[in-house]
């Protein structure tokens, strides 16, 4: 994972790159996931809620939606071109009750028990100590508040994200990944044994099978450009990522592929 700061500037480089492709019509995922862990957590009207990691609104938009006008959500990322993205969204959306501010969630220095729900959807991973951070997230839960953590189950986007990885092993090997930062969460045990570490017994924790539709070839790459595929795209020369884009979508064509695995991991949690 490298140091914070190593990780820190890696994920704000990705995605916003990934920016560009972040809300297209194949990555529907992000709103489909960020809509149902907001679900769960059966916000009140006029709650405040603090979402981390919030990338361009999709937990944060449809928590503004639940909670009205008389509650007030606070998104934080640290990609700019994502909560540029979100802004836009919010304003077309008449929703007024929403900030959006490029921030580490880490470095916030808010108050202690701010919060009547705090949330991050796929982004706890990316930081090398999770305990740590699970930790300061619930902080910031006021009593009676809720904690949503929500990630990605095992085979993420299988089968093609193996044929991805094995086009970039055939160009650029030094580049090959065989694990990737949410693997270290894509069980209901290791996420939870998080949880336990920072001091949190009380954790409900569903693990929920699904698919995501691959409508085209094409769509697996918009998929790769908008998602954290794009950091180790950006470092392949144009010929080298000509290459790969070639070699995933044969890959989806000999084998019809038509859906991939879309597996995730939700947890919450009750502060007393």
């Amino acid at each position: 994972m490298g140091t914070p700061e190593e990780a820190k500037k890696k994920a704000t480089n990705t995605y916003n790159a990934a920016s560009d492709h972040f809300d297209s019509s194949a990555n529907s995922f992000w709103e489909r996931f960020g809509r149902r862990t907001v679900d769960r957590l059966d916000l009140r009207t006029g709650a405040s809620v603090l979402d981390v990691c919030c990338g361009s609104g999709a937990s944060a938009l449809p928590a503004a939606e639940t909670i009205g006008p008389t509650g007030l959500v606070l998104g934080v990322d640290l990609a700019e071109n994502l909560l540029e993205l979100a802004r836009r969204k919010a304003k077309q959306q008449g929703l007024n009750n929403v900030e959006f501010r490029p921030a580490d969630f880490l470095e916030l220095g808010l108050p202690s028990a701010s919060f009547d729900a705090v949330v991050c959807v796929f982004g706890i991973f990316f930081v090398p100590d999770m305990t740590a951070a699970v930790s300061e997230l619930w902080r910031l839960v006021r009593p009676g508040g809720k904690l949503a953590i929500t990630t990605w189950g095992p085979r993420f986007l299988e089968p093609v994200s193996t044929a991805f990885w094995d086009s970039i092993r055939s160009v650029r090997p030094e580049l090959h990944k065989s694990f990737n930062p949410w693997d270290r969460i894509v069980e209901p045990e290791a996420l939870g044994s998080v949880f336990s570490s920072a001091g949190i017994q009380d954790v409900e924790i569903v693990a929920e099978p699904g698919t995501h539709p691959l409508d085209s070839p094409e769509d697996w790459w918009s998929m790769v450009l908008g998602t954290g595929y794009r950091g180790t795209v950006d470092l392949l020369e144009a010929d080298e990522s000509e290459q790969v884009r070639r070699e995933n979508l044969d890959f989806i064509r000999t084998n019809g592929v038509h859906s991939l695995e879309a597996n995730v991991v939700y947890a919450v949690s009750a502060q007393g």
